[in-house]
């Protein structure tokens, strides 16, 4: 009786040992790349267009957050502008009368010149004429001066504004909520009709359609590795398993100690390396299931 005892205990320890063999070689938990969406300015949110477990689009504008009082602000600046712009003077038409003036003088100084050769005048009537285009030619420059500085003015001044009027642009398009990745609303954390700052959280949006199955591997293993070879994940689904094909996109460089929750294929060794294996999701994956993979 007691050799039949201890024969059921030693094949019960062979199925034992046998069921206890891993037929994989690494274990982990299913991630996502997950965004927080915030608010990129302050006011009342006019309307927000999303909802948990809906899909969207990359670049969509989801949200609105009030523009009125920037829309008027804006407003106010391009008027500025415009009258700005009226203060501007023609520097050419400013400066055409005496511009005539000196081309006068110059016509009677040739005039001049002309009856000195034949003994008709005298040298001091060319000198004086000479002196009056002098002083026509230095009041030119000095208003072509004058004009030019205040126009320089002007223009610097609209300038200024016109760049607060960038500024209030780019204020207006962040009042738009737009989701910066293609994926699934995972949380709404606000509502319309609610008042938001910059930086409240509006909701959480996550790319499942990428998932992400990270994955410690032993030192011995790492030999068996490198990025972007393809590996097998078998995925639990009740009483059915399911096979996906996934891709090595990242290897870290350096080793961890090992994490309670997941299994390595060597318990033994001390030190293990994260892995992320990128696995396109055909719908059924969801965030936190676990997984085992065949390297």
């Amino acid at each position: 009786m007691r050799n039949k005892i201890i024969k059921i205990a030693i094949i019960l320890l062979f199925v034992s040992c046998g069921k206890g063999d891993k037929d994989y070689d690494a274990s982990g938990v299913f991630e996502a790349t997950e965004v927080v969406v915030s608010a990129e300015s302050n006011g009342k949110i006019l309307f927000l267009d999303v909802e948990e477990g809906k899909s969207i689009e990359l670049g969509q504008e989801c949200g609105l957050i009030d523009t009125l009082q920037i829309y008027l602000k804006r407003q106010q600046l391009l008027y500025s502008i415009e009258a700005v712009g009226g203060k501007s003077i023609d520097v050419n038409k400013q400066i055409a009368a005496l511009q005539e003036q000196i081309k006068k003088l110059k016509i009677e100084k040739q005039r001049i010149e002309t009856l000195l050769l034949k003994n008709a005048a005298n040298s001091k009537q060319l000198d004086d004429i000479n002196s009056n285009i002098a002083v026509a030619e230095k009041q030119l420059s000095a208003q072509v001066s004058s004009f030019e500085k205040g126009n320089k003015s002007v223009s610097s001044e609209e300038s200024s504004l016109r760049a607060q009027v960038l500024q209030l642009n780019d204020q207006l398009q962040k009042c738009k909520i737009i989701s910066p990745i293609k994926g699934t609303i995972l949380l709404k954390y606000s509502e319309q009709g609610e008042v938001a700052a910059i930086g409240k959280p509006l909701f959480k949006v996550a790319d499942i359609d990428n998932m992400i199955l990270r994955i410690y591997v032993t030192s011995s293993q790492i030999t068996q590795i490198k990025l972007g070879q393809e590996i097998k994940a078998l995925v639990d689904f009740g009483e059915k398993r399911k096979e996906y094909k996934g891709k090595i996109s990242w290897i870290s460089s350096k080793a961890e100690f090992t994490p309670k929750a997941v299994q390595v294929k060597d318990d033994r060794d001390n030190l293990v390396y994260a892995v992320k294996v990128m696995v396109k999701n055909d719908g059924y994956i969801k965030i936190g299931m676990y997984a085992d993979v065949k390297l």
